[in-house]
C-alpha cells in the first residue's frame, strides 16, 4: 500500500495571473529544456480543449527509461489545473495548481500535492516527515526555475 504525502507551497510570479496561467498550461514537446532535463522526451496529446495527456520519457543512466503519463485537466475560468499521474513512479498522485492574482502585474501559484509513494513499505512517522519535506523542496525548486523562465520570457517581450 502506498504512503500518502501531502504538501503545499506558493510561488510568486511577476506577471499577471492570466499570463501566468496561459504560460503554465501551454504544453509543448520541449518543455523539459526549461528544467535542464536534456534526456527527456515529451509527447502532448490534446483530448479536448480542457484535457491533455502528457507522456514524459526520461533516460536514466545509459539504457534505462522511465515513462510518466499524466492526465491534465484545465479549468481556465478558475485559473486552475490538475495533473494526475496515470503511470510511473508517482502513479495515482495528484497535483493541484491555482494561479491567484496579486495585483495587476503579479500573481502567485498555490500548489497542493498528494504524492503517493509506492517505493517504500511501512514508513515511520519521521520518515514520512522527511519524505514530505524532500518532495516539497524539490517541487518548490522546480517552480522557482519555472518562475524565472516565465518572467524572462514574458517580461522581455
Amino acid at each position: 500500500m502506498p504512503t500518502s504525502i501531502y504538501y503545499r507551497f506558493q510561488q510568486r510570479f511577476r506577471v499577471s495571473a492570466r499570463e501566468a496561467f496561459v504560460w503554465c498550461t501551454n504544453y509543448a514537446p520541449d518543455d523539459h529544456a526549461l528544467m535542464a532535463e536534456e534526456n527527456a522526451i515529451r509527447k502532448v496529446e490534446s483530448l479536448t480543449g480542457r484535457t491533455v495527456i502528457l507522456t514524459d520519457t526520461f533516460l536514466v543512466g545509459t539504457e534505462s527509461r522511465v515513462e510518466k503519463q499524466k492526465l491534465v485537466q484545465l479549468y481556465p475560468e478558475m485559473l486552475l489545473w490538475t495533473s494526475t499521474h496515470l503511470s510511473g513512479p508517482a502513479m495515482h498522485s495528484q497535483f493541484i495548481y491555482q494561479i491567484i492574482a496579486q495585483g495587476e502585474h503579479e500573481s502567485c501559484l498555490d500548489f497542493t500535492g498528494i504524492f503517493l509513494d509506492h517505493t517504500h513499505e511501512a514508513l515511520r512517522e519521521s520518515d514520512i516527515v522527511s519524505l514530505t519535506e524532500k518532495e516539497c523542496k524539490n517541487d518548490q525548486a522546480a517552480w522557482e526555475l519555472l518562475a524565472k523562465a516565465m518572467e524572462q520570457e514574458l517580461c522581455n517581450e
